[in-house]
């Protein structure tokens, strides 16, 4: 894989303390993408906002405005990421679909494939930009629209199963299945819109747990605990 996209949890970034950041967890994550890039992979990633705020677990406010407090919420996180990133001697850059001042820059494609050329990773903050799309779908359309090879989905558990495995310790674990199978069978890897999206332009993703060491790197080599074809 030449360019790969990869999705990390809001809440994956916040380790233990569930809200906020965990800077360790988060610079471990730098060293592996740090891996994957003197590899010469080019990567772009999509951060969920969960570690802050989730609006559709709000009853009480418009949810327009609970998905943009969530955009916001992805754009923090992005923000945070990337300067950790920097840390380890990595270039960045942000792009979200809406002007956030001189924060971030706005996306296109032309952009983005720019700062690819120039080494540098690229985060893509602000989902959608509108609001009732997840940051699942705002993966798999910026996956698309940069031509990536595959997407990267880092979960707390290692791979796709036929149940929850937290529930059923006899769930049985995909080693490989096709997006077609995770719609009709409703496994939830990520959200309907997101999956017909994936399908309907063939996108490929691999799902691993995030805990796992070197999970990112071993993701990136096409080794990981399911493997969704198209």
């Amino acid at each position: 894989m030449k360019r790969v996209l990869l999705k990390l949890s809001g809440e994956a970034l916040a380790g233990d303390k569930k809200t906020g950041f965990d800077e360790d967890t988060v610079r471990k994550v730098a060293v592996q993408v740090r891996t994957i890039t003197d590899l010469g992979i080019q990567v772009g990633i999509v951060i969920g906002g969960g570690n802050f705020w989730r609006g559709r677990s709000s009853e009480r406010i418009d949810r327009t405005k609970a998905d943009q407090i969530g955009m916001l919420a992805t754009v923090m996180n992005c923000i945070y990421v990337s300067e950790i990133f920097r840390s380890e001697g990595m270039k960045t850059n942000i792009l979200t679909p809406f002007e956030i001042g001189s924060f971030t820059k706005l996306f296109s494609k032309d952009r983005a494939n720019k700062y690819f050329e120039k080494g540098m990773v690229v985060f893509f903050a602000g989902g959608t930009g509108h609001p009732y799309f997840s940051t699942d779908t705002g993966t798999v359309l910026r996956a698309i629209e940069v031509d990536a090879d595959a997407i990267l989905l880092a979960k707390a558990v290692d791979g796709v199963y036929d149940s929850d495995p937290s529930k059923n310790p006899d769930a049985k674990r995909y080693d490989e299945i096709t997006i077609e199978e995770v719609i009709d069978r409703k496994l939830q890897v990520i959200d309907l819109t997101a999956s017909i999206l994936a399908m309907e332009n063939r996108m490929p993703m691999y799902v691993f747990s995030l805990n796992k060491e070197n999970g990112i790197v071993d993701a990136a080599k096409g080794e990981c605990g399911t493997r969704i074809t198209v």
